[in-house]
């Protein structure tokens, strides 16, 4: 809980940063031609989106999510959405 406050009061370069080095990258997933890096840190899922899709380049935004159960909905409605 504390983690998922502090983790949102930094700015963005150095959320990615934490994430990089104490989180775990899940994996990938493509929406609307973009790549878009999905992370794990304890409870929170956390995807990311980089300037030209390159994780060496400047994040763009991020998506913030708590829980295994809050991610699942959310890519299921994403994925939805798709069709």
């Amino acid at each position: 809980m504390i983690l998922g406050f502090l983790f949102k009061k930094m700015p963005l370069r150095k959320q990615v940063s934490y994430l990089q080095k104490k989180g775990i990258m899940l994996g990938t997933r493509l929406k609307g031609g973009r790549t878009i890096y999905i992370y794990m840190l304890r409870n929170l899922f956390v995807e990311v989106y980089f300037k030209d899709d390159n994780t060496n380049e400047t994040p763009e935004k991020l998506n913030i999510l708590r829980g295994l159960h809050t991610l699942n909905e959310y890519l299921e409605k994403e994925f939805k959405t798709t069709f």
